[in-house]
């Protein structure tokens, strides 16, 4: 049986979802291949446009807003993921979503709309939303919001 190339592995890989350009280098690595043949590859997909680090990006922030993630952890996400900052900053514009919204979308999705009685279910609730990657502004407004909307 012949091994398969990095190019083929790539295109395997890139079949399943979008990656970035660090992540299939990384994979490939792991998967034994040459870092010479890895750059070759890489350089041939970018070309044919099966590989995009701004589709990737664009991609990537549409999935995690649609899974109730903030501005803050898909900005770390991409990072880790190897996406440039330049690249991170103009798709995130770009994207132009309401994180206000999707931050009292989430809440009252986990929580219901009825605001905590008290510290202990509000501070809960902020750490929540706080681990998916909203500001501090963003929680304080989604309180707020929901306060208004009960009267």
């Amino acid at each position: 049986m012949k091994s398969r190339s990095a190019t083929e592995q790539a295109i395997g890989y890139l079949a399943r979802r979008e990656h970035s350009a660090a992540e299939l280098q990384q994979k490939l690595q792991q998967a034994g291949h040459e870092t010479d043949k890895i750059h070759a590859a890489l350089e041939k997909l970018q070309q044919s446009g099966l590989q995009n680090d701004q589709r990737f990006a664009e991609a990537f922030i549409r999935s995690r807003t649609l899974r109730g993630y903030g501005e803050l952890r898909i900005r770390q996400e991409m990072k880790k993921k190897g996406v440039a900052d330049e690249l991170i900053n103009s798709t995130m514009q770009q994207a132009e979503t309401d994180w206000f919204a999707l931050a009292i979308e989430v809440r009252c999705k986990r929580f219901g709309e009825q605001s905590p009685d008290d510290f202990k279910d509000r501070a809960k609730q902020m750490r929540f939303l706080q681990y998916r990657g909203f500001t501090h502004e963003q929680i304080t407004e989604s309180f707020k919001l929901t306060n208004e909307n009960e009267r």
